[in-house]
């Protein structure tokens, strides 16, 4: 017969469609529309219903008619009507989520591990809420009213030039406003290089990475080609007629350390003699606790370098900002491929990110949180070295992780083992380029993220680490 979208009084925006059809008139059909909202929970326990009057007017019906459902509906239990509190929903009218299952069948629950402990996660717990909401408050109080049409795909102004006040002091970048580009994050960034062409195959990487980063890659058309490592770092003397190179100089992942001062020097060289390209992943180059702070390598040549940075780790994934300082060549490319207006990153969080920034709290998080870590990975060794001395430990000057090395040919049971006492680990293995050559050493260890945990949970997920590792 119809269809109205009916606002709740008391929950602003959460409307709800009544589809008024069937047989038996309005009076039915009306009561069947809201007997139905309330047993499929589109109508929750305890919410108001709007008055006679407002229902009546929405749905184009008499008053007499709705106030005959209501009363109807409350003499079933459904609803509830007391002076001065309006008609409600019942509390107990709760609707079966799991209608159809047999009857005392408790539902299936998906349960994560009893200890995280992968890598990629900061302490989520940790995130600083009270310094957030202040910057959230005050971007959104002096916001003009621009900031709520359609975003600039470069990003906002301001959160640009707090960016490029704090990458030229903190990791030595050397950057304009007009040159940086803001994403969601590092994937993000891949992927608006990759479809503007700026990145182009054959792409040289570090024998150990991501592989989701290699997917990405791949299924944009980039074909990937593996890069040794040693103790210095990536071996850029092995780059001959790849068009560009992405590493993590700062803090090679997931092996750890930095990438030589003179490899540094050299790959720069390489891609001025070549015309080739180098991508810098900065993805936690802000954590570093038993060396001075690796500057960022785009400051050795910044129309060589793409700089790409984020907060997933420093902050957390769900705030999903990125950033890329681009050679001025490419800054136009890109953009024209992220399009007219900007579609993933939230002009909100973004001009609450340049407040924090502007007003230091950045800073402040960042100091709390890296003696945190630093705290944590102290105890992460000195646990090893009482309970397992045998396994060696590696990668821990800097970062959110360290690399167990194991016994050869132990790395997939002692994953497994982990995995039954409800411990989740990354094997090394996993992180290994599927077409890196014999030359490059395939190791068995363990990723540990020892950021992951929270405070209070971390001395449990020590323990039940230390007890998955094989006899020496």
């Amino acid at each position: 017969m119809s269809g109205s979208w009916v606002n709740s009084a008391e929950r602003i925006g959460a409307d709800l469609h009544l589809e008024l059809s069937g047989p038996g008139g309005r009076r039915a059909a009306l009561t069947r529309a809201l007997r139905d909202a309330v047993r499929g929970g589109r109508l929750a326990p305890g919410t108001r219903l709007p008055p006679y009057r407002s229902l009546a007017a929405d749905l184009g019906v008499a008053r007499n008619t709705v106030a005959d459902a209501y009363a109807e509906l409350v003499a079933e239990g459904w609803l509830t009507a007391r002076q001065g509190s309006g008609t409600r929903v019942a509390e107990r009218a709760a609707p079966s989520r799991h209608a159809g299952k047999a009857p005392g069948t408790a539902p299936p629950r998906a349960r994560g591990p009893r200890h995280d402990l992968r890598q990629g996660t900061p302490d989520v717990s940790g995130f600083p809420r009270t310094a957030w909401l202040a910057s959230y408050r005050r971007a959104l109080q002096q916001a003009p009213n621009e900031v709520f049409g359609p975003g600039d795909p470069a990003g906002r102004v301001e959160l640009r030039e707090a960016l490029a006040e704090y990458l030229a002091r903190a990791r030595g970048v050397r950057s304009t406003p007009e040159r940086i580009v803001i994403c969601s994050g590092f994937a993000h960034a891949l992927r608006l290089l990759s479809e503007a062409r700026v990145l182009r195959g054959p792409l040289a990487v570090e024998a150990y990475g991501l592989p989701h980063h290699r997917d990405l890659l791949s299924r944009a058309g980039v074909r990937t080609v593996p890069l040794p490592l040693d103790e210095r770092g990536a071996r850029v003397d092995l780059l001959e007629r790849e068009r560009g190179v992405l590493l993590t100089p700062a803090h090679q992942f997931p092996t750890g350390g930095p990438l030589h001062a003179g490899r540094r020097a050299a790959v720069v060289d390489w891609a001025r003699a070549r015309g080739g390209l180098i991508v810098e992943d900065d993805y936690d180059g802000e954590f570093r606790y038993d060396r001075k702070p690796v500057g960022a390598l785009q400051g050795l040549d910044p129309e060589r370098v793409v700089f790409v940075g984020s907060v997933s780790k420093s902050l957390s994934p769900a705030v999903r900002l990125g950033w890329m300082v681009l050679p001025e060549r490419h800054v136009g490319e890109v953009l024209a491929v992220k399009g007219e207006r900007e579609a993933w990153a939230s002009v909100l969080d973004q001009l609450s990110l340049a407040d924090f920034l502007a007003r230091g709290s950045y800073d402040r998080h960042v100091r709390r949180m890296r003696q945190r870590y630093r705290e944590r990975r102290d105890r992460l060794v000195a646990a090893l070295a009482e309970r397992a001395p045998h396994i060696e430990v590696t990668g821990v000057a800097a970062g959110l992780h360290a690399v167990l090395r194991l016994p050869p040919g132990t790395e997939a049971a002692t994953v497994a083992r982990a995995g039954r006492l409800g411990v989740a680990l990354d094997g090394l293995s996993g992180f290994r380029h599927p077409r890196a050559p014999e030359t490059v050493p395939a190791y068995d260890g363990l990723v540990v993220g020892y950021a992951t945990p929270s405070e209070h949970a971390y001395a449990a997920a020590l323990d039940a680490l230390c007890t998955t590792f094989p006899n020496p």
